[in-house]
């Protein structure tokens, strides 16, 4: 896979959650929510300010980062769930 997220984008690939509750429930995809953290498979060369200069990406390939419920476009690139999301949409890094 080759896909590089232009200007101030990111990939990310969703982390599945575990699919049993704590006490011991098993949960059907029908009724799990969308996950809200991922790691992040590449990123853009960063966002162009109106002076022309380029901002530089706050994150970088590889890390764990949580993000926003509905953020992002669902895409599917060889068979995987991928999300492409504005570095903004990114609330927090997982360290």
């Amino acid at each position: 896979m080759n896909v590089k997220p232009l200007s101030d984008r990111v990939l990310v690939k969703p982390i599945e959650q575990d699919k049993t509750a704590r006490g011991g429930i098993i949960i059907p995809d029908t009724a799990k929510e969308r996950p809200q953290e991922g790691e992040i498979i590449s990123v853009g060369p960063g966002k162009i300010a109106d002076s022309g200069e380029l901002i530089a990406m706050s994150v970088k390939a590889g890390q764990k980062v949580l993000y926003g419920k509905y953020a992002g476009t669902e895409i599917t690139i060889e068979g995987s769930e991928y999300l492409i999301m504005q570095e903004s949409n990114i609330l927090a890094i997982i360290e």
